[in-house]
């Protein structure tokens, strides 16, 4: 089969389409033949030589794909070979042919095409798992989303609506909020011009929840920013990694910080998540409420170039990455 591999940790072109050996399934495992990978953040990292895989995962990039199940495993139940299928991986997205743990595999919904669904179980089991399992989000709320015109923030944005909470978003220009807006969003916040802290006091009310990518550097303004009984999640650290955090606001508001990754979560965590998000998100995927949110869709081939749109920022959504012509 083809992959994308890594010359040397680089820029974007270092990403190389070569001929890999096929992986073969093991046990409670199944086979995919790839139509769709997504490009994440973290996959920038990994190609940056900064985000190695787990360990005995494929060390080729990618954490999702959707496709067809070309062979089962030993042991699996419940799935058969042709199921469409999309599935969260530790690693190998960015191949023609993919072995998955069986937990990890969703359907494709209902009125969603296969390709489309390559886009979804990174951040769907990334939102569900913080937003909704962990953070406990509930009707009437209101959830701040850092980051709103990305793939994750576009997610969110819908679950957030879906759930009945009200939804405010961070972004950069006119043009993206805009979209957010179009998504469901209630509040927009151009990071570039406003604070969002004195956004939401304008408002006369903090986050009960805020979901962010930033790390570090918005980590005390989120502290503001929550309101009593306020759960601040972090996801991300595109702001850094070491910042100092005010003990005694926390306690004020009785507030908490959790921060988690998915990747590296044991294989029982993650076969919960992605159960949890089939029983409870893939009823809003199918009736329309929340949909894969495309920017770009890129041959498998050329995802240098889809790096490139990710680093700039030029993409509202998820770019893919098409396995099949």
């Amino acid at each position: 089969m083809y992959a994308i591999t890594i010359r040397e940790p680089g820029g974007p072109d270092v990403l190389e389409w070569t001929e890999v050996p096929d992986p073969s399934p093991g046990p409670g495992e199944v086979l995919l033949d790839v139509a769709a990978s997504a490009v994440n953040r973290a996959d920038l990292l990994q190609r940056q030589g900064n985000y190695p895989p787990p360990p005995g995962s494929s060390e080729i990039i990618g954490l999702e794909c959707s496709g067809t199940i070309a062979e089962l495993g030993e042991g699996v139940e419940g799935w058969q070979v042709g199921d469409e299928v999309c599935a969260l991986l530790a690693g190998g997205g960015y191949a023609q042919r993919v072995a998955v743990p069986a937990g990890q595999l969703l359907p494709v919904p209902a009125e969603v095409e296969t390709l489309a669904a390559a886009g979804l179980p990174e951040v769907a089991c990334t939102v569900w798992a913080n937003v909704v399992m962990h953070a406990g989000l509930a009707e009437g709320e209101l959830l701040l989303v850092h980051g709103g015109a990305g793939g994750i923030g576009t997610h969110a944005i819908q679950v957030g609506k879906a759930l009945g909470a009200t939804v405010a978003v961070t972004a950069g220009s006119p043009e993206r909020l805009e979209r957010c807006r179009q998504l469901g969003a209630d509040l927009t916040i151009n990071y570039k011009e406003q604070d969002f802290v004195e956004v939401l006091r304008a408002e006369g009310r903090g986050a009960d929840v805020i979901l962010d990518n930033m790390g570090a550097k918005y980590l005390n303004r989120n502290v503001e920013a929550l309101a009593a009984d306020g759960r601040l999640v972090i996801i991300g650290m595109q702001g850094g990694i070491k910042g100092e955090l005010n003990i005694g606001k926390l306690l004020g508001k009785r507030a908490s910080v959790f921060a988690a990754g998915l990747r590296f979560r044991p294989l029982e965590q993650k076969a919960a998540i992605v159960s949890s998000v089939r029983e409870g998100l893939w009823p809003l995927v199918e009736d329309g409420s929340v949909k894969p949110i495309i920017g770009q869709v890129v041959p498998m081939a050329e995802a240098a170039e889809a790096h490139r749109m990710l680093d700039a920022g030029e993409v509202f959504g998820k770019v893919l990455l098409a396995a099949r012509s």
